[in-house]
């Protein structure tokens, strides 16, 4: 993999990277099956996954929310609960950020897990976004924060980030391989996140 690790004006922080090997089909895969693979995404740091809402409950994977609890490289264990946005519902500045033809954009909602509820607002923003390269796919990763006195936090993102957008290419082609097997979409779902148009003005395709 190759990275670089950036922040603009606001400052948000933002994860330049290029994966061999990845293709955006499994990406698309991986983002409505990360049970499957989140302690191989960061062995070290991931503790768990579950889906607090699933995508079958939501009716696709918009809307759906899973629990993740980790510990990063400052040593504070946290248990975020993560919602996949709808586009339309994560506002235009922010929307912006997209350039890549296949984007996810999960908000943060609570990092304890305390009282939570299905519409809580956002306390941060993850942008992903890619398309194909030459050699697999190239893409960039944004952490955007909603609170104030929070941009230290994304350079601790950053540094965790990293490792994950690293670990797709060590295990995502051959765990994606092995699924395809499977053609029951209650085991093996999967939804396209190819978007047409850019920043605010970007929708999805099919979802």
């Amino acid at each position: 993999m190759k990275s670089t690790t950036r922040q603009d004006d606001h400052p948000w922080t933002h994860i330049d990277w290029e994966l061999d090997d990845v293709t955006p089909w499994m990406l698309d895969w991986f983002w409505v099956n990360m049970e499957k693979g989140d302690h191989l995404w960061h062995p070290n740091q991931h503790k768990g996954f579950e889906w607090w809402v699933s995508i079958e409950e939501a009716g696709g994977p918009l809307g759906s929310i899973h629990v993740a609890p980790q510990v990063w490289s400052d040593g504070k264990p946290i248990r975020p609960y993560i919602r996949m946005e709808a586009l339309e519902h994560v506002a235009p500045e922010i929307r912006d950020l997209i350039e890549y033809d296949h984007v996810v954009i999960v908000a943060g909602i609570s990092i304890l897990g305390d009282d939570v509820r299905r519409d809580d607002p956002a306390l941060a923003y993850r942008i992903h976004q890619w398309q194909s390269s030459d050699n697999g796919c190239v893409g960039m990763s944004s952490a955007v924060e909603t609170r104030e006195n929070a941009a230290d936090s994304g350079m601790i993102w950053a540094a965790h980030a990293t490792q994950e957008v690293g670990n797709w290419e060590v295990f995502l082609p051959t765990l994606s391989r092995l699924y395809r097997v499977i053609s029951d979409p209650e085991i093996s779902p999967y939804y396209s996140f190819k978007v047409g148009g850019s920043g605010r003005d970007a929708r999805y395709v099919e979802l």
